[in-house]
């Protein structure tokens, strides 16, 4: 996905006053391709030594930016004008003006313009073997193994590129450890690529602390022995320069086999007067080394690659590997001369230390998005991991996309500032999956390829953790802010919903649980409040979470269970979206107290034995007796839709209502059921009980008629009972009605 240019503020002063003319100057050069480079470097070495030496030093120093054109994480950098597009644009405006001749500026406005980015390259055909070479084998057991590591061990070709960049940074960071202990004078550390198309080549050159013969021997001679690794127990107790080594299990150097027939390293190390060796190997099991003359000090490793892998000879193809995993390494790295990784990793620095546009420039990089973060979360912690992450809530609302289980995480693991995974799946539950960011971490356990996470208790800590710590982050934003959360909650309630339901340990069902958000009974349509607001407010001695499940609060309070509870006097909790009773099903109960819906309160006070008292006098409503007939009757004409059906005095404008053991599991299970079910196998499976209200009209015109006119009193019957369990949610289809109603309203015009 491309990005929007980057703003206005972000671009350089120098280059914002250039002229048209030289824009499509630059165009031509771009569209020339490889030769352009081939005059910059002759404008390069044409320049005197100091202000050659200046000018480099003037680049490398400017202030990193996020710059637009760089694509996400895992995606891959491409710039906005291709060479192709470039071209086109050159041809354009040499047709617009054909016989105009350009005009000669004057040189010394020529002066003043800004030149081009000097390249800067330390690669150079210097080195040359002096005497024999000597042959050594493998002591890593046979070809066979190192087959396995080169060959089998990585799922894609191009981590090759990673695993030796993370070998130059970690030879980088040991020379300034060194230097640094012993108080020497700082040195020149980089990393540079360099490719071939021509020869079909890949090198790398770094300027770290590089390798005696006797290292070469142990370090390249034996496959899984880690240089950094031995470095890191010798440091033991200096947490500094252990959390800035990137290699572990001494296998990376091992992955250039898998792309190229050949390897040649050059390395001199930094101790004084030290000599420098090539090093060279086929993969075969068999390995030579030489002393050689001309080499600089660090290591550079030349791949010639095989045929079918010379695509890794192609800088595009380079660039975009080199800014997909190793964009954070903290030592520059220049390709072909121009530096690539100028983006600085805010997950490691302070909180305090980044504004607000850094962040919203570095989301728009991470997530591909055009919008701005809704909300920003920079933790870092030492213990009981060690952790360094940024998250980002999107401020669009989430698409069905989105929202999708399908969609894995959208957060990015690193390691010491070195991409493992573009979408990490074990690090976050699937129900923060809404979160956009990166995690860094140096005790996650890894694989010997560095791309897959080992499942241990370690991963689950950190999962724990992080999950925590979100949650934690969003209830005191909705202390601090309750509309902007109320607004956040409204666009991204699901995820929570979801967490509560998929989350097996109840401590932290409860603690996903106080971010849901409801209306409630004892408060003025509109305002929100949440459980723990909720069991503030509950008198003493109450255990119970009341809640109702309805489209709207106008029909919740219309309601007939709703009405059956106004008599006990209870804060009911209005439930509207589709799976807030599933969610609170899972959830079963919050701070010891159990959630309760009201139609399973009205059932466990039968079994209880609860009085109400009527609301309307024993003059507007059945006798007994009367009440026995007209339930007798229902009883044979309802037949085995029913179980029972009994008087009930807790109902007041409603004529009846169905009750069932737990309606909300038995609305679930009927909705997620695919069968089509009879109105007898409903009946089976929900058991469910007709309570009818002796002194409403319409059951008291029913007892009379159904002596005088039976034909219409069943038809009275039958839609007082699928009303009945259309209001329970238990009918998801009324249309079967509608020829029954049709009838009724016809007997009851037959007068008029």
């Amino acid at each position: 996905m491309f990005r929007c240019l980057a703003p206005a503020r972000f671009a350089s002063a120098r280059f914002a006053s250039a002229s048209s003319q030289r824009v499509n100057s630059r165009l031509a050069l771009c569209a020339r391709g490889p030769s352009s480079r081939v005059s910059s470097r002759a404008l390069a070495g044409g320049l005197q030594g100091g202000q050659q030496q200046q000018q480099q030093q003037w680049w490398r120093s400017q202030p990193r930016v996020w710059s637009a054109q760089r694509g996400g994480l895992g995606i891959s950098q491409q710039s906005y004008y291709s060479t192709q597009e470039a071209k086109k644009e050159a041809e354009k405006e040499a047709e617009k003006e054909p016989e105009k001749e350009p005009e000669k500026e004057p040189e010394k406005d020529a002066e003043k313009e800004p030149e081009e980015e000097p390249l800067h390259t330390i690669i150079a055909d210097t080195e040359s073997v002096q005497g024999s070479f000597s042959k050594h084998e493998f002591q890593a057991e046979t070809k066979k193994l190192l087959d396995i590591v080169a060959r089998s061990l990585y799922s894609e070709k191009e981590v090759f590129i990673r695993e030796l960049i993370s070998n130059g940074s970690d030879a980088l960071e040991k020379l300034r450890h060194k230097l640094m202990t012993a108080d020497g004078e700082t040195a020149q550390m980089e990393i540079h690529l360099q490719t071939d198309g021509a020869k079909g080549t890949f090198t790398i050159q770094d300027t770290g602390v590089g390798m005696t013969q006797e290292e070469l021997v142990a370090n390249l001679g034996t496959i899984a022995r880690s240089g950094s690794k031995a470095f890191l127990d010798a440091l033991q107790d200096k947490a500094e320069a252990s959390s800035t080594i990137i290699g572990q299990f001494g296998v990376g150097f091992y992955s250039a086999f898998m792309v190229a027939d050949r390897v040649e390293v050059y390395s001199r190390s930094a101790e004084t007067d030290a000599p420098g060796y090539k090093w060279s190997s086929d993969g075969s099991g068999v390995f030579e080394i030489a002393e050689a003359g001309g080499v600089q000090r660090g290591t550079k490793i030349v791949l010639h690659f095989k045929d079918d892998c010379k695509e890794f000879s192609s800088e595009d193809r380079v660039k975009e590997v080199v800014t997909k995993y190793s964009n954070f390494v903290s030592f520059p790295i220049f390709l072909n001369g121009r530096r690539l990784n100028t983006l600085q990793a805010l997950w490691m620095m302070e909180p305090k230390e980044i504004s607000g546009w850094q962040h919203e420039e570095f989301y728009r990089y991470v997530a591909q998005a055009y919008d701005k973060p809704r909300y920003t979360l920079h933790y870092r912690a030492d213990a009981p991991l060690n952790i360094r992450s940024i998250f980002y809530v999107p401020d669009s609302k989430p698409s069905m996309f989105d929202v999708s289980r399908e969609m894995g995480s959208s957060v990015a693991l690193f390691s010491r500032k070195v991409l493992i995974q573009t979408k990490a799946t074990d690090i976050l539950p699937k129900w923060l999956r809404f979160l956009r960011g990166v995690v860094d971490s140096e005790d996650i356990p890894l694989n010997l390829s560095r791309e897959l996470l080992q499942e241990s208790a370690l991963i689950r800590k950190l999962r724990d953790v992080l999950q925590q710590r979100v949650i934690r982050f969003l209830l005191d934003q909705s202390k601090k802010e309750p509309e902007k959360y109320g607004k956040f909650f409204e666009d991204y309630g699901l995820f929570m919903r979801e967490g509560i339901v998929t989350t097996q340990e109840q401590d932290v069902k409860e603690d996903i649980a106080k971010l849901l958000r409801f209306e409630s009974s004892a408060l003025p349509p509109g305002q929100h409040t949440n459980l723990m607001e909720y069991s503030s407010r509950m008198t003493a001695g109450t255990r119970n979470i009341y809640y109702m499940c309805a489209p709207n609060r106008h029909l919740a309070e219309h309601s007939p269970y709703y009405e059956a509870m106004k008599q006990k006097d209870m804060e009911v909790l209005f439930c509207y979206e589709q799976f807030d009773e599933l969610t609170l099903l899972h959830l079963r109960e919050f701070d010891k107290k159990k959630m309760i819906s009201v139609e399973t309160d009205i059932v466990v006070d039968h079994y209880k034995e609860e009085k109400f008292e009527d609301s309307k006098p024993a003059s507007e409503r059945l006798t007994q007796e009367q009440a026995d007939d007209l339930i007798s009757w229902m009883k044979n004409a309802l037949g085995p839709r029913v179980t029972n059906v009994k008087l009930t005095p807790r109902l007041d404008t409603h004529p009846a209502m169905i009750t069932v053991l737990e309606m909300g599991a038995a609305r679930h299970f009927l909705r997620t059921q695919q069968l089509a079910r009879t109105p007898e196998e409903r009946a089976q499976i929900l058991q469910p009980t007709l309570e009818i209200n002796s002194g409403h009209d319409l059951i008291k015109k029913l007892q009379a008629l159904k002596d005088s006119n039976s034909d219409l009193a069943g038809l009275l019957l039958e839609q007082i009972y699928d009303n009945a369990m259309i209001t329970a949610g238990l009918n998801d289809d009324p249309r079967p009605m509608i020829s029954r109603l049709n009838d009724l309203l016809t007997k009851a015009l037959e007068k008029h």
